[in-house]
């Protein structure tokens, strides 16, 4: 029996409240595609996505850069460099020598280091767990920190009360999950916090209230787009990256679920932590209650690297479930 393709498990929780995107951003992950309108979530939706983590996944964008160096760290120039010094400072008997037509003194070639053995892949199965961020389901969904090695706490970067609740879903979380869960603060919906966003619509209330049409609103909504823009960005990233420096988070990232924008780095930058985490010997892989498991070999379950596996299922995309 072939054994899985990975070679952890994590468990991800995805917590903030309602309406941040955390569902569009798991299922941007998991399926690759943006969902306009999406139902509540209620209790936790489940979702799971297989990444490469650790070498040579992890340094392959610093190999291209690096100068390939000699045994004693000089780099490759440095052959150059010492054959010039050789010639400036031979003898004048080696002058001599070279003018009767004698062949210069040879020089030893630099031995090529050898070249380490390539390592394996690793990759690690990301379990991800969406979670309802309505105040109705807060009991429910807490039960499902249990066990999460990392988590991603997102906020709206259009409305500022999402970020001000950050410090209450963080503090939640770190009364339940274990002790060294590995957090990555997201601020959501960058692609409306830019001067080319589209135009936020008018409920039709505060047209009738304004007096205008929806010809008139429609009018002006493209002449707002088409001046100054229309940014509607209420949390700065500097506060945002100073709040997470203040509560121990490992890094702010900004995303866009609609056009994809770093919503796979910030997967990949808690799952990168979590591998480091196992290499420094912070899990028990073999216990149940630990943040990172081992896969089952005789599970016989096969999946690609960027496969979507629900459950045991090879269905795809997101199953809701309450409680």
């Amino acid at each position: 029996m072939s054994s899985p393709p990975w070679d952890y498990i994590a468990k991800l929780v995805c917590i903030g409240d309602s309406g941040c995107g955390k569902s569009s951003l798991t299922i941007r992950l998991c399926e690759g595609r943006f969902v306009p309108h999406h139902d509540v979530t209620i209790g936790v939706e489940f979702g799971s996505r297989i990444v490469p983590v650790g070498p040579p996944y992890s340094n392959s964008s610093l190999s291209t850069s690096r100068i390939p160096s000699s045994p004693g760290g000089s780099a490759v120039e440095g052959t150059t460099t010492t054959a010039t010094t050789r010639t400036t400072t031979t003898s004048a008997g080696d002058r001599n020598a070279e003018a009767a037509g004698l062949p210069p003194p040879p020089v030893v070639p630099v031995e090529k280091s050898t070249a380490a053995p390539p390592q394996p892949q690793k990759h690690m199965k990301l379990s991800l767990w969406d979670t309802a961020g309505q105040e109705t389901y807060k009991s429910v969904t807490r039960s499902y920190f249990r066990g999460a090695s990392g988590a991603l706490l997102v906020f709206d970067l259009t409305r500022k009360s999402t970020f001000q609740h950050v410090t209450d879903w963080l503090n939640d979380l770190r009364q339940i999950a274990e002790p060294d869960i590995v957090v990555v603060l997201v601020g959501n919906k960058a692609d409306l916090a830019s001067p080319d966003a589209p135009p936020a619509p008018a409920s039709s209330e505060e047209q009738r209230s304004a007096g205008t049409t929806d010809a008139e609103e429609q009018r002006r909504a493209g002449a707002g787009a088409e001046g100054t823009g229309n940014n509607r960005r209420e949390v700065t990233r500097q506060e945002a990256e100073e709040w997470a420096r203040r509560n121990g988070v490992l890094e702010y990232v900004e995303t866009s679920a609609k056009s994809g924008e770093n919503v796979e780095m910030a997967f990949m930058r808690v799952a990168e932590r979590i591998f480091q985490n196992i290499q420094a010997g912070k899990y028990d892989l073999n216990d149940r209650r630990s943040g990172v498991k081992v896969p089952n070999a005789g599970s016989g379950v096969s999946a690609g690297s960027k496969a979507v596996r629900l459950t045991g299922d090879a269905g795809k995309g997101l199953s809701g479930g309450c409680c």
